[in-house]
């Protein structure tokens, strides 16, 4: 029984896309870098902190003063008092400072003010880590 026009050409497309998959696998193979030599693949930094393929210049050499080295993490500089504005108070005993510095909101509870405070009043606070994140304790009315 002789094939269907439609199966021969369906056959003929299925011929095409595997020449295709054959040629595109060829190209992978010839653009392939994994034969690159080891000093191919090195990168160096420059003294701008710039990445190039050459190597530095081995007669210019930057002194280290070894007093200056600081081992692990960079100290944090935290100011304890910070000021702000309360941009929200609400009736049931909370609200929102916004930081002068970082201009980022503090949740604060009624509980944790020393003075008597509303809506607009600039007040100096401490920020303290919660569970939720981070809220002001001990608010004071700046004069």
């Amino acid at each position: 029984m002789a094939d269907s026009f439609s199966k021969k050409e369906n056959f003929k497309k299925k011929l095409q896309k595997q020449k295709e998959k054959a040629q595109r696998r060829e190209e992978r193979k010839a653009s392939n870098d994994k034969g690159k030599s080891l000093d191919e693949m090195f990168m160096y930094v420059d003294a701008n902190g710039q990445l190039t393929s050459t190597p530095p210049d081995g007669n210019t050499k930057a002194e280290i003063d070894l007093d200056n080295i600081q081992l692990g993490a960079a100290p944090i500089e935290t100011e304890t008092i910070k000021t702000g504005i309360v941009t929200f108070f609400s009736e049931k005993g909370y609200g929102f400072i916004t930081e002068d510095k970082t201009k980022e909101n503090v949740f604060f509870h009624n509980n944790n003010c020393i003075d008597q405070i509303k809506k607009g009043n600039r007040v100096s606070f401490e920020k303290e880590k919660s569970p939720k994140g981070f809220s002001a304790i001990e608010i004071r009315l700046v004069k």
